[in-house]
């Protein structure tokens, strides 16, 4: 897979937002698009779109889209499937001489892993209005603020507002991507109708303690931030398994001055808690911020969280969309499976801007964000048939 070696390591591909690697998997991907025969170009936002006209060009469009960048150390499926997919939709729609009224657009958004700033620039959001302003000063661990990397990619961040896209442009918008878990293995599918996206709230905490001496600091005077972090860590843990289907992780941390003979004097961690229900997810939320609070006091040791993003409720893909992609199912001579979504994706942007609609394909062994994040080439086949079906039949009725 060509565009899988860009930035590929020996720990996983690192292909992060906004970096040379990103502007790299562009450039390459644009040349499919082109070779699919669709018209390029970059938005104001810096994604990329590829146009097929349809015979109405004055039609609502029929989008699909996800993204090319990668976690740190992450695998080469997630995201890249559904651009690479959506181009492959397009070209075997030329190859065989089909016009649709719609045109259609195939798109790969900048940013939607929201890893490297601590909060995602989202090009998708830029499309929708669906982003935080506030993003745009947000630094990377080197110092690199999103103005700073979308200057370096040649995208001018005084204009980005203006990729913004009039209500009614979109008829739908579709997204195939690896499922990311383990439910299509244990069924043993290869491809699920997905019925909604999750709601999160993503974060970052801080504990200030008193930076001190290793050696002479007695136990009983320290205040220890890395130590009531620790503490409210297994809190966090321990509250998200009393919740039905919701997930808290920790995947970031960082104690300052980060001396091996000193006794840090402010930790900072990443937090994202996960939940198809809002209001399931918030209260969550609120018993693990009051645990926190009362171990941190009982340490002599502040807490400031600080929410990043917070989604205002779980993003439901569109029946009729559903129905569409299960009849694709029913046609390409697989079983119709329904699942929610664990994770985040950019098709959650457009939930509220026109009919949204999601394909999941089986995960090997339910991993992802790993270097061993795997999709058989059979199963990408039977996703992309999937998508192709119902990206045709959604270009070619009427309105």
């Amino acid at each position: 897979m060509e565009l899988g070696q860009i930035g590929n390591t020996e720990d996983g591909v690192y292909c992060l937002a906004l970096s040379p690697e990103e502007n790299e998997a562009h450039a390459l991907v644009q040349k499919y698009m082109e070779e699919a025969g669709m018209s390029v170009h970059m938005d104001k936002a810096g994604n990329l779109v590829g146009r097929k006209e349809g015979t109405d060009p004055n039609a609502s469009v029929v989008m699909i889209g996800s993204h090319l960048d990668t976690v740190y150390g992450g695998g080469m499926f997630d995201g890249r499937l559904g651009v690479i997919g959506g181009i492959e939709a397009v070209q075997v729609m030329t190859e065989q001489g089909i016009e649709a009224k719609h045109p259609i657009e195939v798109l790969a958004y900048r940013d939607e892993e929201a890893t490297r700033f601590v909060g995602s620039y989202s090009g998708a959001g830029h499309l929708t209005g669906g982003y935080d302003k506030g993003i745009m000063t947000h630094a990377d661990k080197d110092g690199k603020t999103v103005i700073e990397c979308l200057k370096e990619c040649g995208i001018d961040p005084e204009h980005v507002d203006e990729a913004g896209l009039p209500k009614g442009y979109a008829k739908a918008h579709l997204e195939l991507h690896i499922e990311q878990g383990a439910v299509l293995e244990s069924k043993n599918l290869a491809v699920g109708v997905v019925t909604g996206i999750c709601c999160q709230i993503r974060g970052e905490v801080t504990i200030n303690g008193v930076a001190s001496h290793a050696g002479t600091t007695p136990m009983n005077l320290r205040k220890d931030p890395l130590a009531a972090a620790s503490e409210v860590m297994l809190a966090i843990e321990s509250e998200a398994k009393n919740y039905q289907g919701a997930v808290a992780t920790v995947g970031k941390i960082e104690a300052l001055p980060g001396g091996v003979n000193v006794v840090p004097g402010c930790v900072k961690f990443s937090i994202d808690m996960r939940n198809q229900k809002a209001a399931l997810r918030d209260e969550m939320y609120e018993k693990i911020k009051e645990q926190a609070e009362t171990i941190c006091k009982k340490r002599n040791v502040t807490i400031d969280f600080n929410v990043l993003m917070k989604d205002a409720e779980g993003k439901p893909c569109a029946e009729h969309i559903q129905d569409k992609i299960a009849k694709a199912c029913i046609d390409s001579g697989l079983p119709e499976f329904r699942m929610p979504s664990g994770a985040g994706h950019d098709s959650s942007t457009f939930a509220d801007f026109c009919p949204m609609g999601m394909i999941f394909i089986r995960s090997k062994d339910g991993i992802s964000h790993n270097k061993v994040e795997y999709s058989t080439a059979e199963d990408c086949a039977a996703g992309t048939e999937v998508l192709y079906r119902t990206m045709i039949e959604l270009a070619s009725e009427e309105e």
